[in-house]
C-alpha cells in the first residue's frame, strides 16, 4: 500500500503516515533482527533470498553501494531470520543456512 494510497483513504497528513510507516517498519525490523533461533523442520518449507540494501552508486545501473542480507521464510508461518553478510558467496550462505534453518528442512531459493 502506498504512502498517498494511505493518506487518501484515510485522511490522514502525509507527516502522520510517514511516521507510522516508519514506526512499523522499525518494529518489523526489530522483530526479525531479534530472533536468533533455527526456522523448520522435518516437513517444513523454508524460502531464501538475499539482497542487496543501499542505493545507487551515481546513477548508474545496477551498481548498488550498501549491504547485503540474506534470509529466511517459513512458509505458513511468521518464522523467519535475516542476517547482514559481508559477501554472498557459497561458503557464507550455506554457514548462515546451517546455522539457522533445522535439518530435514527442504529448503527453497532462486538458484543462487
Amino acid at each position: 500500500m502506498t504512502k498517498e494510497s494511505i493518506m487518501n483513504d484515510l485522511d490522514l497528513a502525509s507527516q502522520m503516515v510517514t511516521d507510522w510507516m516508519n514506526f512499523c517498519r522499525e518494529v518489523c525490523e526489530d522483530e526479525c533482527l531479534a530472533f536468533d533461533g533455527k526456522i523448520g523442520g522435518v516437513g517444513k518449507i523454508a524460502e531464501i533470498d538475499e539482497s542487496k540494501f543501499g542505493k545507487r552508486k551515481y546513477n548508474r545501473r545496477r551498481r548498488v553501494e550498501g549491504k547485503w542480507v540474506f534470509g529466511g521464510l517459513l512458509r505458513y508461518s511468521n518464522d523467519c531470520f535475516f542476517e547482514v553478510v559481508d559477501e554472498r558467496s557459497a561458503d557464507v550462505l550455506l554457514e548462515v543456512i546451517k546455522r539457522r534453518i533445522l535439518p530435514g528442512t527442504t529448503i527453497m531459493s532462486d538458484c543462487w
